[in-house]
């Protein structure tokens, strides 16, 4: 199976819960075709940081929460499928993949 190596930012909030200063790199999975998705990203950082399980996806669903967005490339990717393919630029590392805490209020 092929990988690639990957760059996560998360949010402040799930940056403390994995005790992680600033950006993650992460070895991530190709799929059968040789592309990047959102599932994979997200299984490699619950399998690296446990604690993370549950915060960005339902346990049961793996619905991604509510009060969380996905980005990478200025795009916002939150409702893409997850197994849609990421942009190759994510892939190679030379951009990241945001998890984004979304504001909420009035």
């Amino acid at each position: 199976m092929m990988t690639t190596m990957i760059r996560v930012v998360l949010p402040a909030h799930l940056r403390t819960l994995a005790r992680v200063e600033s950006e993650v790199r992460l070895d991530v999975p190709l799929d059968a075709e040789g592309r990047l998705t959102q599932r994979a990203i997200l299984d490699a950082l619950e399998a690296r940081y446990p604690m993370l399980r549950g915060t960005i996806r339902d346990h049961v669903t793996q619905q991604r929460r509510s009060f969380l967005r996905f980005f990478a490339c200025a795009e916002d990717l939150s409702l893409e499928p997850p197994d849609a393919p990421l942009p190759d630029a994510v892939a190679s590392g030379a951009e990241p993949f945001f998890v984004v805490g979304a504001i909420a209020g009035g």
